[in-house]
């Protein structure tokens, strides 16, 4: 590193600087030590190499015709957010919040929340509803309800914060990711699973569960 500002110095002291030399980011690369000499993170935020893909895939899902006397199948659009510069675990209230809801419902109810990632659900659940519409053969954008709705942990940046008397101390960057899953119809008047149950529907439970053992390897 040394060598390299030492032969760069001496470039500019045998060389003729040009009048119009104002540039201050020329002036400043002529200096800049190169990259390998620092410390980089492999977190790379703009490519696209360790994004999730899988979510995505199950748009192109081809599903078997259905037979005459079925019910309809529901149509759906999943949609996911990318590298978010929010906490997931911040973001995780939110996500939870809309579940179950309408789409109009949860227009409504985001922005009474007094959190960034309500905004960022807003926007996501727009651009989903947009793609139901356009590519997915949604009638009506204001059937639809948020069958799923949940984040996940995304690249974690390390940086470093300066104290007193000279000392550093570590401060991470996070980021997360957001997906969510709009279905046409009407939502379940229960989405959460009904708890506590009753004494004896528990111990009818623990009885079934009893029961259906069995010895792996037996006859």
């Amino acid at each position: 590193m040394l060598n390299c500002v030492t032969s760069k110095l001496t470039l500019v002291c045998h060389s003729r600087l040009p009048s119009s030399f104002n540039n201050l980011r020329e002036c400043v690369a002529l200096f800049a030590t190169p990259k390998t000499d620092f410390s980089t993170s492999s977190i790379r935020l703009g490519g696209t190499r360790d994004d999730p893909k899988r979510w995505l895939s199950y748009n192109d899902v081809i599903y078997p015709p259905q037979e005459p006397g079925e019910e309809r199948r529901p149509a759906y659009v999943c949609h996911q957010k990318l590298n978010i510069k929010y906490s997931p675990k911040k973001m995780w209230y939110v996500a939870s919040f809309v579940r179950g809801m309408t789409v109009d419902e949860a227009f409504k109810q985001l922005p009474l929340v007094g959190r960034k990632g309500a905004t960022i659900v807003k926007d996501t659940i727009l651009e989903a509803q947009k793609l139901a519409v356009e590519n997915h053969n949604v009638e009506f954008k204001t059937n639809l309800w948020i069958a799923e709705s949940f984040c996940s942990k995304g690249p974690v940046i390390k940086g470093m914060r300066r104290h007193a008397r000279m000392r550093m101390g570590e401060i991470m960057y996070r980021y997360c990711h957001y997906f969510v899953r709009l279905e046409e119809g009407t939502p379940p008047e229960n989405y959460y699973y009904s708890w506590p149950k009753t004494g004896p529907a528990l111990l009818a439970h623990w009885i079934d569960e009893v029961r259906d053992r069995k010895i792996q390897g037996s006859l």
